[in-house]
């Protein structure tokens, strides 16, 4: 055996109350030494539950049949992951193969600083010789994946990091224990354009300098051009075409190939000329004037400015863009027009009236709607998706009874393509991607005036991002919405905004309209997003392997 990965005809179920549910059949798929294998498809498809066979890390209410054999790139046969005792799978967790999980959020243990977490693996596999040299290795890969001021963020809280921050720690504490094989369930999810491009850059560094092979899920197919060699295509639970990435892009030979290759948003298209719907001379729905947010200091650390000076409007029925780099807030701007997060200086309105920390009013009453950025997090795990998704219409609009509002659940499901069967399950069921679309359906539920969008795409693949950005579009000249759309993907915000605010460490860089600034960028920062944008393009795994990656990584 060559391979330092081979699944075999393996069928995955899961139990369930009416009986067991088929989620993997018959999957066939092998990773050699140094290879990236790229596993794509819908959300729901099977790539995750493929992906976490391979570590053993399914539950209980799963059922196995197959093999799962994770080798050492030798003659010698490989160890069947799937039989193997738990002490055994420990070992080969970390060392063999190692996971970067799709949301970080729930991958790292909140009471535990991102430092403790990064030396536990080291301590575990007897790696990093004494604690302060461990915690010596720790600062280092944080600063390799691109984390700023890695020494004092070795003592951070993952609630002190930005999504995109979170997702850099977890791929250090992979890469950390110089794993054989790493299990990348779409590591570059919650990152912006340049950052991908330096997590990219590093996976491609491995590969080449350590020999490391990469087994990839994700939707992105600009990523997948960057970085595989091979491309194997889920629908339903089974791989429907596998072939090298350069022929798949090519002549994809299956129609779902073709489909998801339809789908992908192609950057250069201009974006949207202007407000679909109402009057540019209303009333402005959001206006800004010098916001600052700062967030205060706590156990003796130093606060810091989130949002330093930033002045914009939003008017009825445009979509404003707000893009830049992680840490650079964004989130925060949507929290304190949500009135999630404090605003500290400046001056900010919303529906024509000035908000104070004690003028709640304007943001009450279904106004405003909130697709939250990291969707395992902002569900109750112990509600259903319909009594989530119902709940605004529970607390606002009271005059409705318990089944015209179990019906509005029903339907928003549909708009947003999912089954009204998944009305009774709950988040844990679902698929990221799936739970993200029940977010957009939740925030919808009252119809707002104003919906903030805290990267909406971001868990999706291509096909159903497509659906959901022509939902979007729909629901909006239907219902007439402003929209702040915040997203690190180009491609997404230059179809759906009508201008763009680009930040940069809490300031703005650049705005104005889309076609300007993402078509002819005049701020350095702004160039530099648009060049780090992944293009579906072959041709550019042809140059990367004509033109290997250079010794150190970008912005490391």
């Amino acid at each position: 055996m060559t391979d330092l990965l081979r699944i075999e005809e393996l069928h995955v179920d899961f139990a369930t109350d009416t009986g067991a549910v088929p989620a993997v059949r018959g999957v066939n798929l092998s990773v050699a030494p140094g290879e990236v294998l790229a596993l794509v498809g819908e959300s729901g498809s099977g790539k995750t539950v493929t992906a976490r066979s391979v570590l053993g890390l399914l539950p209980d209410t799963a059922t196995v049949r197959g093999r799962v054999l994770l080798g050492a790139g030798t003659s010698e046969p490989g160890e069947d992951v799937l039989t193997a005792p738990a002490a055994r799978l420990r070992a080969l967790r970390g060392t063999h193969a190692a996971m970067v999980f799709q949301e970080p959020s729930t991958a790292l243990n909140p009471v535990f600083t991102i430092g403790w977490q990064l030396t536990e693996g080291l301590r575990a596999h007897g790696r990093g010789g004494s604690k302060a040299e461990r915690r010596a290795l720790a600062v280092d890969w944080l600063d390799k994946v691109g984390i700023p001021d890695p020494a004092t963020r070795v003592d951070h809280y993952p609630h002190q990091l930005s999504g995109g921050q979170k997702q850099r720690a977890v791929i250090a504490m992979a890469l950390a224990l110089d794993t054989r094989l790493i299990v990348a369930d779409e590591p570059t999810t919650a990152l912006d354009v340049t950052v991908q491009a330096e997590i990219l850059e590093l996976l491609h560094r491995c590969r080449t300098d350590f020999g490391t092979a990469v087994l990839l899920i994700t939707h992105n197919m600009g990523v997948v051009a960057d970085l595989a060699d091979r491309v194997a295509v889920m629908r339903a639970g089974q791989v429907v075409e596998q072939a090298p990435v350069r022929d798949l892009f090519a002549a994809p030979a299956h129609p779902y190939t073709r489909k998801l290759l339809a789908a992908v948003p192609h950057f250069g298209t201009g974006g949207r000329a202007g407000p679909q719907t109402a009057d540019v001379q209303a009333q402005h729905v959001v206006r800004a004037s010098g916001l600052v947010v700062d967030y205060p200091g706590r156990l003796g650390r130093k606060g810091f400015r989130a949002v330093d000076g930033v002045s914009f409007e939003i008017r009825p029925g445009e979509v404003l863009g707000l893009v830049g780099e992680s840490g650079s807030g964004k989130t925060t701007i949507g929290r304190a027009i949500a009135g999630l997060t404090a605003v500290t200086g400046g001056q900010l309105e919303l529906f024509g009236e000035p908000l104070t920390r004690n003028s709640r009013k304007p943001r009450t009453a279904g106004r405003i709607g909130y697709v939250f950025q990291d969707p395992a997090t902002s569900f109750n795990p112990l509600l259903t998706i319909a009594e989530s998704i119902a709940e605004p219409l529970v607390v606002h609009r009271r005059e409705l009874g318990a089944q015209e509002i179990r019906a509005q659940a029903e339907s928003l499901l549909e708009a947003v393509r999912l089954p009204r069967a998944y009305a009774d399950r709950y988040p844990h069921e679902l698929s990221g991607g799936q739970r993200q679309r029940a977010g957009l359906a939740r925030a919808l539920a009252l119809r707002p005036r104003l919906l903030i969008a805290d990267e909406p795409t971001s868990a999706l693949d291509v096909s159903v991002q497509a659906k959901v950005l022509d939902l979007f579009g729909e629901l909006q000249r239907e219902l007439g919405f402003a929209a702040l759309f915040v997203s690190h993907d180009l491609a997404v915000v230059e179809q759906v905004a009508d201008r763009v605010v680009v930040l940069h460490r809490g300031r703005i860089a650049e705005e104005g309209p889309t076609s300007q600034v993402l078509g002819s960028p005049q701020d350095d920062y702004t160039r530099r997003l648009v060049a780090a944008l992944p293009v579906p393009d072959p041709v550019r795994q042809a140059r990367r392997q004509q033109h290997p990656v250079e010794e150190g990584v970008a912005g490391s």
